[in-house]
């Protein structure tokens, strides 16, 4: 039998797949627990049971979960590492829930890649290099992360191995830093965020009064909040005051509210991979609400959108990746990293619109096959580009 100090992980893909479609993960659970009870060193058990706690949105059992795992080793592998692998890839990871790493998993598929995930804490040693041909930083930029990322900078400037993602560039992708470094792209456009107190924003006199050029509606969202989560448009003072009682934060984004509906009055929301550069689409939501998101867009539910998003991957080349093929190769340039997310659409005045850069958004193939049958190959493709860029870099 396999010591536990040793063994590997279920992992995150495997448990968030069986969620996505449904499975119950209770009898999984079950086991885990039985396996922490006959050994309590069992630090993979640990970490698996806090990423079904995580799934179950039980934040605050996860982390402690976490940190138990921690306390025994931090480095872990996974189940479905290839046995005789071509690239031994470490990823280093920070203490958080699913949207504080990238999901790296995901985008490895069935690739011939070793994946080691080390989970870091500010004030530890460097990694151990002996095994690895290629380090990947997945620590996403927040609040939180800012210190790690920071630590980790100065850690791996002598890193041994290629690097993919340095941590000073991550720390780029923030609302404040990436609208600052896109500034002044010809065809894009990203909102700059303001970032204010709850202080500063119930002394303001009027909506009018938040942001400087005194644009209005503004859309307000509490700083560590992603996925929409929290995310409103106001355009009256006393939806401000209704808003900030609802909330529990202390410090918020502010920016102006674009209409970026399309003619027909949708809003389409883009979600692409930049990938050394290269553009991949992922997703395209369409919604009636300017609030969009895949999983409220009711994708599943209306084979019209279903059949434009099928349109939109097969001719993204000739046809969105084109149009805004230059501004995406600025967005490139200007922030270096090797994988890159963006969120964005498109203005009213054909510019490219961000909303969002990011590392650890999520990229996958989840979505059902009998009701998105174009997605998967197309994901695979995507897959693929970001494999044959880790083989890249670790040959070079």
């Amino acid at each position: 039998m396999e010591h536990p100090a040793q063994r590997p992980l279920i992992g995150l893909a495997p448990l968030t797949r069986h969620a996505f479609h449904g499975g119950d993960l209770t009898p999984t659970a079950r086991t885990l627990h039985e396996r922490i009870l006959a050994r309590p060193d069992d630090a993979a058990a640990y970490m698996d049971l806090a990423t079904i706690m995580l799934l179950a949105h039980q934040r605050e059992q996860a982390l402690e979960l976490q940190n138990r795992a921690l306390s025994l080793r931090r480095r872990y592998t996974l189940e479905r590492n290839p046995p005789h692998p071509g690239v031994r890839l470490l990823a280093l990871m920070a203490i958080g829930d699913l949207m504080d790493n990238t999901p790296i998993e995901f985008l490895l598929a069935d690739a011939p890649i070793a994946l080691e995930l080390d989970y870091v804490r500010e004030g530890d040693p460097p990694p151990q290099w002996e095994g690895v041909d290629l380090c990947f930083v997945a620590v996403g930029e927040s609040d939180r992360n800012r210190p790690l990322l920071q630590h980790l900078q100065q850690q791996l400037r002598d890193a041994p191995v290629p690097l993919i993602n340095a941590p000073d560039r991550i720390l780029h992708t923030s609302r404040e830093a990436a609208a600052a470094a896109l500034r002044g792209i010809d065809g894009l456009f990203m909102p700059a965020a303001t970032r204010m107190t709850r202080t500063e924003l119930e002394a303001a006199p009027s909506v009018e009064a938040l942001l400087p050029r005194g644009e209005h509606p503004v859309i307000i969202r509490p700083v560590a909040s992603h996925a929409g989560h929290g995310l409103a448009r106001i355009d009256k003072d006393a939806a401000l005051t209704a808003y900030l009682a609802q909330q529990q934060a202390e410090e918020f984004y502010v920016a102006p509210y674009i209409d970026y509906a399309s003619p027909d009055g949708r809003y389409r929301k883009y979600r692409i991979a930049l990938i050394d550069g290269a553009p991949f689409l992922c997703h395209l939501a369409i919604s009636d609400h300017w609030l969009v998101h895949y999983l409220n867009a009711d994708m599943t539910g209306d084979p019209d959108k279903r059949e434009e998003e099928a349109r939109a991957m097969a001719r993204f080349d000739r046809d969105f990746g084109a149009r805004h093929g230059k501004a995406l190769a600025a967005v490139a340039r200007r922030l270096q990293l090797e994988y890159l997310v963006i969120d964005c659409a498109e203005c009213r005045d054909g510019r490219l619109l961000i909303f969002e850069v990011d590392t650890s958004a999520i990229v996958h193939d989840m979505d059902p096959e009998a009701l998105f049958p174009y997605k998967r190959p197309h994901m695979r493709r995507v897959f693929a580009a970001f494999q044959q860029m880790l083989v890249r870099h670790a040959s070079a």
